[in-house]
């Protein structure tokens, strides 16, 4: 039997074919491998260049030789012939078991992992040394994107059993090499500490340690050259060039320079601002849209908006593929610049299916009656993005997402496909919460947002606390009408010691049935009608107040009972991004309710509160929240009920100060509340540190201010400071706060740490 062996060291002599040692070729009747172990050889005969009743010759051995080499399955190949049978010899890579890191602590183990499977080097795999040679190119490129330029690395590779091997990877990160300046020459307009406001990167500060704005990387600096670039465009300089950008560390690696040569140019201004083209809507509507005029600075980012705004007009009519081209012509003599916004509408598209998908459960109905785009009319970009943003406020839906791919064939029409990833809106949870005012709070509710997929709301609960015993039940139907009027059903009974909340000394047995309408507006507004039957009996302890004791003698209510049917009407606006921790948009309601004469009680309340969200910057956000609440007696009742009382003071109203005692006291110096509310919050909210999930749970910095008072008095203003934090916890809703009450009294009650767990926002 005549052979030739193939190793990588002898690299095919140069490609040289080698023989079998018989000078004529020969019919292949078998073809035997021998030296697998994982491959089949089912592999083997499909990269093999030859099949049996071929003819195999000498020169058909090096190219096949070749061609199983070139799979990387082997490191060791030989071809043999026994007659008319050709024998493959092969000897397997050994395949990775295992691979390991040691030491590294910046960068975890999966992003280690995805790097190295970026260049074929993972578990599972076969082993490559060639490959491993690579490992540290790799993992430099990525500890130098966190600054790391200490970094040190060694591999081990280790046998196991079954050819195979481990691999240890041995990491010696170092200190990270902090930015130690960031020179910009060139400048002349605007002053280096200025100009370096727009960057990201920065020299070592307060907050370096969690922003790690002092730790070098080369996108970062790219972006950062683009928002310099952008900074000079948007103040007139359009000739402005960066020359040069020069990076430099410090021999011991921990330090880092970094130098931008710039190049301003000249000033220019407006002189012309025309639109051409085909405008397709009435021009004088597209000039409001336009943020430039003639005579100002040119601006590049103001450019950039009035061509958004006029292609988002456009796409409200249908064109949702327009162009709107900014078309400068630059005078470099008088340094002005002519601009011209060049609209090319294109085709008016239109919606050939609206489609859902991911909606298990819900009914496809309950989402199709919140689409603002409808199917067959022109694609309006703001409706197809309000539909979305109306299935987010369902709260049915953990996310959702819109597509608007084109029809296949056609020009002028696409389809719209929103994904939701559907939550568990149904809620059967018995369990205890703790607030520092109820005390331990047991409680078990059956609750489901979206009864059988069809929208509807179902809520049976119980709670009992050291202040108050609930039971309660609730229905609501959001689309009674397909119009989208509302009606519900509310009952309750409640038992309420009021000690226990900080103020004055009774107890109430309440007892309610209530029925409720609401009516759209708009897209944004509501009208809502309330009606409201209760049964109040006060129970006056032997340490009541006195106010408390007049009340009860005044109106002599039947054993203590009072009746009441309240009429109220609402007025509210949403415009939120979202229900829970919401990031954008608005809210405000405005409430009046008063009872009817028939009452045993004779009053009416007012009340108006509102919050708006600003998005500062990627997951930064601005608050701002108040409240004025007013009520009176009417008729044979002289003042609002003091059970009816507004109160203030808490982690919902002024932090800082306890639950309900700010405002007017009893004869007995306690809490008793008054006829006015004024509450104002001013709150920016930020994610917490190295935690992902920035929707159901973030950190804040809050000015709280607040008042109760019969009758409006500024000057009776508390105020506080300090910083929050909430959780939408598996468990129940946690909300914490640390703050100064800065204007407290000695009269105050105050509570510096306050906390709340189990219940709502």
């Amino acid at each position: 039997m005549k052979s030739f062996f193939f190793t990588p060291i002898i690299v095919l002599s140069a490609l040289a074919t080698p023989t079998l040692g018989y000078a004529d070729s020969f019919i292949v009747k078998d073809i035997k491998v021998n030296g697998l172990q994982r491959i089949t050889a089912g592999t083997i005969f499909d990269y093999l260049p030859v099949n049996v009743g071929e003819n195999f010759s000498d020169e058909d051995v090096g190219p096949a030789i070749r061609a199983l080499f070139k799979t990387g399955f082997f490191k060791d190949v030989s071809i043999e012939r026994e007659g008319s049978t050709l024998i493959v010899n092969v000897v397997e890579r050994p395949t990775i078991a295992k691979i390991t890191f040691d030491g590294n602590k910046d960068l975890s183990k999966d992003d280690l992992s995805k790097a190295l499977k970026k260049i074929g080097l993972t578990e599972g795999q076969v082993f490559n040394q060639q490959i491993l040679d690579k490992v540290e190119q790799e993992l430099m490129r990525q500890y130098f994107s966190h600054g790391k330029y200490g970094l040190k690395i060694t591999t081990e590779v280790t046998e196991a059993s079954r050819n195979r091997v481990s691999i240890e990877i041995k990491i010696s990160e170092g200190q990270a090499a902090k930015i130690q300046q960031i020179n910009i020459v060139g400048n002349k307009a605007f002053p280096t500490e200025k100009l370096l406001t727009a960057f990201e990167l920065s020299t070592t500060n307060i907050l370096s340690f969690y922003t790690k704005d002092d730790q070098y990387s080369k996108q970062k600096l790219s972006a950062d050259l683009e928002r310099l670039r952008s900074y000079y465009l948007d103040r007139g300089y359009i000739n402005f060039a960066i020359d040069s950008t020069q990076v430099a560390i410090t021999p011991d690696k921990k330090g880092i320079f970094i130098t931008v040569n710039i190049k301003e140019g000249d000033l220019f201004t407006l002189q012309k601002v025309k639109l051409s083209g085909n405008l397709i809507v009435d021009p004088e509507e597209l000039v409001k849209l336009v943020k430039i005029g003639p005579g100002e600075i040119f601006s590049r980012k103001s450019a950039t908006e009035t061509s958004k705004a006029i292609s988002d007009r456009l796409g409200e009519e249908g064109y949702a593929f327009a162009n709107v081209n900014m078309v400068p012509e630059i005078n470099v003599h008088h340094k002005t610049v002519d601009m011209t916004f060049f609209v090319d509408p294109g085709k008016r598209v239109y919606v050939r299916h609206v489609n859902m998908m991911g909606n298990a459960k819900t009914r496809d109905e309950v989402l199709r009656r919140e689409m603002r785009q409808m199917e067959a009319a022109w694609a309006s970009t703001s409706q197809i993005e309000r539909s979305k943003t109306r299935l987010e406020r369902l709260g049915y839906f953990d996310s959702v997402n819109v597509e608007t791919p084109p029809v296949v064939g056609t020009a002028d029409q696409i389809d719209v496909n929103y994904t939701v990833s559907e939550k568990a809106s149904g809620n059967l949870m018995a369990g205890v919460g703790f607030s520092q005012t109820q005390g331990i709070v047991f409680n078990a509710n059956v609750s489901q947002d979206n009864v059988f997929g069809s929208g509807k709301r179902v809520n049976v609960a119980f709670n009992n606390s050291n202040i108050s015993t609930e039971y309660s039940f609730g229905y609501m139907n959001p689309y009674f009408t397909t119009d989208g009027v509302s009606l519900g059903y509310d009952l309750g009974y409640r038992t309420r010691n009021a000690a226990r909340a900080n103020i004055s000394r009774y107890n109430t047995n309440t007892i309610n049935a209530g029925v409720n309408f609401g009516i759209p507006l708009n897209e944004f507004d509501r009208l809502g009608f309330y009606f409201d039957l209760k049964e109040t009996r006060l129970k006056p302890s032997d340490i009541s107040s006195q106010e408390i004791l007049d009340f009860i003698d005044q109106h002599q209510g039947q054993n203590n009972t009072f009746d009441t049917l309240s009429t109220s009407v609402s007025w509210s606006h949403n415009s939120l991004n979202r229900m829970i921790m919401p990031t954008e948009g608005g809210q405000q309601r405005l409430t009046a309710l008063a009872t009817v004469p028939l009452s045993d009680l004779l009053y009416y309340k007012v009340d108006y509160n509102q919050q708006h969200y600003f998005p500062l910057a990627k997951d930064l956000t601005f608050r701002l929240r108040g409240e004025v609440a007013y009520g009176d007696g009417y008729g044979k009742t002289d003042e609002l009920p003091f059970f009816e009382n507004y109160f203030n003071g808490g982690v919902r109203s002024v932090r800082g100060y306890n639950d309900n005692t700010l405002g007017p006291r009893d004869s007995k110096g306690l809490p008793i509340g008054g006829s006015s509310k004024i509450v104002g919050n001013a709150e920016l909210f930020f994610p917490v540190p190295f935690v992902e999930e920035v929707k159901s749970i973030r950190l804040g910095l809050f000015f709280d201010a607040g008042s109760v008072s019969n009758g409006f008095n500024i000057g009776t203003v508390k105020y506080s400071a300090g910083v929050s934090g909430e959780w939408l916890s598996p468990f129940g809703a946690l909300s914490v706060s640390i703050a100064d009450p800065i204007n407290s009294d000695q009269l105050d009650n105050t509570r510096w740490f306050q906390f709340s767990f189990g219940q709502g926002f």
